[in-house]
């Protein structure tokens, strides 16, 4: 049977040299959201395109036209599923609410152990959570701002960690036409420190003695660690070729607390504003990075004034192969 502890110990050593990697709780949080993002390479922070704008970059929702609901899921490393949903909600022209789910479910394994080879009955497992509600204005009509508060919960078996966090970002739609600059900062937050019933164990405080008590209660003592602060600053622009092709060329340099900075990019092509073909290279500077490309595809569909989109994406990565991710949405 597949361990699916290897999800928790395999990355870190697979980028063993990069003495940041490891140095953070809750590395959920740095996921790529949202199957148009994903295909894009991660180069988002630059504009509203759905309701994944949240992720991205929280400053930029007002700037969304009309109400988003979406939904996306994705087949994660060994068997793991990651899924996340959000909406986006105009109350005026100006401001934008919105409230997000991700989670990471890493699925059951049946317990083993020295004299029950075959399993115990008993099962343990674990899931990574986040929720956001975000609130976004805008202060011009080219200049937006936001915020997104969160919590987020890691649990594994008996054993659960949470905090609460902050993110912000702004977009700005420049005076050439299609020109855009955005900014965020995610995770801004407390550290996380596991805690449960797990970590509770019997001791002899003075075991070469007799007459003393030898089953003391004790809790064994963990360290907390700082969640992953995620720096971003990218560029987006769009140009049209021709009277029915749009293209949009996007790059983001992104700063992490827990790794090496490096630089995403991505290409969009639409046609007719309804057929959609899009790639993207992650991970630009990072030499151990595991992945290797990224592409994607969607389909726009009007409906009676509101809009349907289908949208894939794959990620090709060392060792783990394709990651595919789908994804739908309604706007109205």
């Amino acid at each position: 049977m597949k361990s699916k502890i290897i999800i928790l110990i395999m990355l870190p050593l697979l980028v063993l040299g990069q003495a940041k990697v490891g140095t953070s709780a809750a590395p959920f949080l740095g996921i790529d959201v949202g199957a148009v993002g994903i295909a894009l390479g991660g180069s988002q922070v630059a504009r509203a395109q759905d309701a994944s704008t949240i992720y991205w970059n929280p400053g930029a929702s007002a700037q969304l036209h009309g109400n988003h609901l979406q939904f996306t899921s994705s087949n994660w490393f060994v068997d793991s599923k990651f899924q996340y949903a959000a909406g986006i909600f105009k109350l005026t022209p100006s401001d934008a609410l919105g409230l997000s789910f991700t989670m990471l479910d890493y699925g059951e394994e049946e317990i083993t152990d020295v004299d029950n080879q075959d399993g115990t009955g008993q099962y343990w497992g674990a899931s990574d959570l986040s929720v956001s509600l975000n609130y976004s204005r805008m202060l011009t009509d080219r200049f937006s701002i936001g915020g997104t508060g969160k919590y987020i919960q890691q649990k594994i078996w008996h054993e659960t960690a949470s905090s609460m966090a902050l993110d912000v970002g702004i977009l700005f739609r420049t005076q050439m036409d299609g020109l855009q600059i955005g900014m965020s900062i995610s995770n801004f937050g407390a550290n996380m420190l596991l805690d449960g019933a797990d970590l509770l164990t019997r001791i002899d405080i003075d075991p070469d003695n007799t007459g003393n008590n030898e089953t003391l209660v004790a809790k064994l003592k963990v360290d907390d660690w700082p969640l992953p602060l995620l720096f971003r600053l990218g560029v987006s622009y769009k140009f049209p070729l021709g009277s029915t092709t749009d293209f949009t060329i996007l790059a983001d340099a992104l700063v992490p607390s827990d790794n090496v900075e490096v630089i995403n990019t991505g290409i969009e092509m639409a046609v007719f504003n309804k057929f959609f073909l899009r790639t993207g290279l992650k991970n630009i500077g990072n030499e151990t990075s595991l992945i290797k490309y990224s592409a994607g595809g969607g389909l726009r569909v009007p409906m009676n004034g509101s809009t349907m989109s289908f949208d894939y994406s794959m990620q090709e990565y060392d060792f783990f192969g394709l990651i595919h991710t789908y994804g739908i949405e309604f706007s109205f």
